[in-house]
């Protein structure tokens, strides 16, 4: 035993004592979440008899994800919340075939609260009504999954009606979180995962992004509810640092996946430093850095980042509240959309019919183009 550390025993007294205090009140909870953090860290840094447990104040429903899981096909949806190939069938060849999309961005709302310095969405637009977006519905016909994006999505306070619209969808929230406290409840076992925007520790985070503590608690109410999280940074130069720090809170949050993508010069973009856009040779030497740090701390989320290369443009297909679909991002369009048509008026055939990433859609989502390494097993 190391001089001056305690117990097993001695730990697992105080820590029922710490469970009960907190059950009854007697414990604040900042200060149960802050012991919290210490149990969570120390375990990940390879102690795990630190004694402490710390379960969500209240119960966990088991709650399935909501939307369709394939199976016994070539394309299947991982507890990573990302696309895999399951045979032998390349990128290349299922996009051929296809005629629809894996997968589409919803903005049902242009509204957002954060002013984040790197967001590229900064044009408002009126919201779709209930009745415009199930037309869209309907018009996305064999679509895997849909992210019901923005903006900021859980400010429409029908959200938990247009996921059950979408129900027959994968459905992926994009979210800053901060109004977690009040929807996750509403939302639970209506999507197949909360992706949040989290850029880093605390001081990366309030500085890029906004307020710290309000997403935080919107966090720990989503997985209170039992709806299954991953995050999503915006990698800046000034942010790097922060990375292996970020990569252990989302171990320590149990999050499916760390996305990481690289900024775009649009919107509050527009404002940064030329210094804080990093180069694809840079990208790659800090993905490198993180999965040699995940194989030292065993840190289980997947993590996939994504750089601004031929191979990635336009590979997304946003639709805007207006129904209007665009390829994105388009590195010659100044403001980096190509109109595609409008999924109030025609069918996600007739758009994919006219779509010219299709390769690149389908390599993104399936890895194939990007920096990735996959969940790991508990």
């Amino acid at each position: 035993m190391l001089p001056g550390r305690a117990a097993d025993a001695d730990r697992e007294r105080v820590a029922e004592t710490l469970r009960e205090a907190a059950g009854d009140g007697r414990l604040p909870v900042t200060q149960r979440e802050a012991i919290c953090g210490i149990a969570a860290m120390a375990a990940v840094q390879g102690c795990p008899s630190a004694g402490i447990t710390c379960s969500p104040r209240g119960p966990v429903p088991q709650v399935p994800a909501r939307g369709p899981q394939p199976g016994g096909g070539p394309v299947a949806f991982t507890a990573g919340h990302h696309f895999a190939l399951t045979g032998e069938t390349d990128a290349v060849a299922l996009a051929e075939a296809a005629t629809v999309p894996l997968s589409v961005i919803l903005q049902v709302t242009k509204r957002c609260d954060f002013g984040c310095v790197f967001c590229s969405e900064t044009l408002l637009m009126g919201d779709p009504t209930l009745g415009q977006l199930d037309t869209i519905r309907g018009n996305l016909a064999g679509v895997q999954r849909v992210f019901l994006s923005g903006g900021e999505p859980l400010l429409r306070r029908d959200l938990p009606e247009i996921t059950d619209m979408y129900s027959g969808f994968i459905i992926g929230l994009p979210t800053n979180a901060t109004r977690g406290l009040t929807m996750a409840p509403k939302l639970a076992g209506k999507v197949a995962f909360v992706n949040i925007g989290f850029d880093g520790p605390r001081s990366t985070f309030s500085r890029v992004r906004g307020d710290y503590d309000k997403v935080m608690a919107g966090v720990r109410a989503f997985q209170q509810t039992g709806l299954p999280i991953s995050l999503s940074a915006v990698v800046l130069r000034s942010t790097l640092p922060g990375l292996p720090y970020l990569y252990q809170i989302a171990h320590v949050l149990d999050a499916g996946k760390l996305k990481l993508i690289l900024p775009l010069r649009k919107g509050n973009a527009l404002g940064l430093a030329e210094r804080e856009f990093i180069t694809v040779e840079e990208a790659r030497d800090a993905f490198g850095r993180l999965t040699e740090l995940r194989a030292i701390h065993d840190w289980r989320a997947a993590v996939r980042m994504t750089p601004w290369v031929p191979e990635t443009e336009g590979h997304m297909i946003v639709i805007e509240p207006n129904g209007s679909a665009q390829a994105w991002p388009v590195y010659d369009r100044p403001d980096l959309f190509l109109p595609l048509g409008n999924l109030l008026e025609e069918p996600i055939t007739a758009i994919w019919d006219r779509y010219p990433y299709k390769a690149n859609h389908y390599a993104k989502y399936l890895g194939a183009s990007i920096y990735t390494a996959a969940r790991s097993a508990a």
